[in-house]
């Protein structure tokens, strides 16, 4: 089997109320392809935390931080994917309202890197909610629940299970997990490794429609 994915590195955020069929299938299909897949979350300073899934409770021991990552670890990562359920709005949380959260500024700092592929699935968005500027005038697709949240932060929305605008790629819910993950994969295995630009642009980014279907 190919090894598509070889060299590159994605970053998962990770919460409790994650959705537990989604987050399995990622931890499974981009090693296949041959990438290192991270989850990264708020520790508060501990070395370990171990969060639960939204349906079955399911425990998930993360022990690596997005806290005070530099750059250069950063730039390593060549793709940052926001899950779908509760895992961004718990992310989102920060103790001084004048300071964004640990997580809205790594994606801040993320956007301001075309070589990093960012992937927003689902209720995802709301990490975004701070930085709307970010997102204003992109083409996306997120869950129904939060069509009011893309118009209020100018972002165009695409009525289509799965959206590729250049480094960003949206789906609309975890049912579609299988098909953005492909996306992503599909978007990666355009690019070196460690936050590269593509190698070919000639690709016109469009909507995948809902024949593809949720997790294969």
């Amino acid at each position: 089997m190919t090894m598509r994915l070889a060299g590159h590195k994605i970053a998962i955020l990770i919460e409790s109320d994650f959705y537990e069929h989604e987050i399995s299938y990622y931890r499974y299909r981009f090693p296949e392809e041959g990438a290192e897949v991270h989850f990264l979350s708020r520790l508060w300073g501990q070395p370990a935390l171990t969060f639960t899934g939204h349906e079955y409770k399911a425990p998930l021991v993360c022990d690596e931080s997005f806290e005070n990552m530099d750059d250069e670890t950063l730039r390593s990562y060549s793709a940052i994917i926001v899950p779908s359920a509760i895992v961004s709005d718990r992310l989102r949380f920060s103790e001084d309202l004048e300071v964004l959260a640990p997580a809205t500024d790594l994606m801040r700092r993320a956007f301001a890197e075309p070589g990093i592929v960012k992937g927003i699935i689902c209720h995802g968005l709301w990490i975004m909610s701070r930085v709307p500027e970010l997102v204003q005038g992109r083409r996306l697709i997120c869950h129904p629940n939060l069509y009011g949240d893309a118009l209020n932060m100018g972002a165009e929305y695409v009525d289509s299970d799965v959206v590729v605008d250049g480094d960003l790629v949206t789906a609309r819910s975890g049912a579609q997990a299988g098909a953005f993950a492909h996306e992503i994969i599909e978007q990666l295995a355009m690019r070196p490794p460690g936050g590269g630009l593509p190698s070919s642009v000639g690709r016109t980014p469009e909507p995948v429609g809902a024949a593809y279907g949720g997790l294969p």
